[in-house]
């Protein structure tokens, strides 16, 4: 039975052969409506004319029951409630989208401090960037090579707690030569004195766009690393 035929059978109104009877036997409908052929969703409207009917057809002797009539009243009440509720929460989600991609935009212009191996001296010269370190580890290396392999600075932090530490380089290298306008490759090694400690490099990089992404967050698009999510963002300078 359909939610349609188990709302007739709340009012007391019993549908065969394409009419519908009340409770009293009287026929309130001869003619089938094709209409809505297929549709199980009973609305609103479709509610108040059969109550209507009910009402116009019932029993005199057995009127119907206020108690049941006003339930379904409530029923009805509340379904449009939460249909109306769901309707303004979808407008929201899609506001919010909008206020997330207007609020990523700010950052076009800008440095994020992301994870990343590849990065650009600054226009003062140099280079600056940070470890990221899982746990305290008793050595820490910074190693900077050029984009042909070749070692240009070795940096050694020694000592260090675990989060993200800074290091800054003057953009010379281990010879004392002026190392170039790179860019430069990154890597990270990090021991704890019995093992390796997890470690990766964070570089700084310029936002040259902002689009949204397949999850619905929006990802900023760095040169040398790609598309990254905001949530990727360590800092932003």
């Amino acid at each position: 039975m359909s939610d349609f035929d188990t709302t007739l059978t709340n009012l007391g109104i019993t549908r065969y052969n394409g009419s519908t009877t009340s409770s009293s036997g009287t026929t309130l409908n001869n003619t089938t409506d094709t209409s809505k052929t297929g549709t199980t969703d009973m609305g609103v409207s479709d509610f108040l004319s059969l109550m209507t009917a009910q009402l116009k057809n019932q029993d005199p002797f057995a009127p119907v029951d206020n108690t049941q009539m006003v339930a379904q009243m409530a029923q009805f009440s509340s379904l449009s409630g939460i249909t109306e509720m769901s309707s303004t929460l979808k407008t929201i989600a899609g506001q919010l989208g909008t206020s997330t991609l207007n609020d990523a935009i700010g950052y076009v212009g800008k440095n994020v401090l992301v994870q990343g191996s590849t990065a650009y001296p600054r226009t003062s010269g140099g280079l600056a960037g940070a470890v990221a370190l899982e746990a305290d580890a008793k050595d820490v290396t910074v190693t900077i090579k050029d984009q042909n392999g070749n070692t240009l600075k070795t940096i050694e932090m020694g000592k260090e707690t675990s989060g993200a530490v800074a290091w800054d380089w003057d953009g010379k290298t281990d010879a004392g030569e002026d190392a170039g306008a790179g860019p430069f490759n990154v890597s990270v090694t990090a021991t704890d004195g019995t093992g390796n400690v997890k470690a990766y490099p964070l570089v700084w990089a310029p936002v040259t766009a902002v689009a949204m992404g397949s999850d619905g967050k929006p990802t900023l698009t760095l040169p040398g690393i790609g598309n990254v999510s905001t949530d990727a963002v360590w800092q932003v300078g």
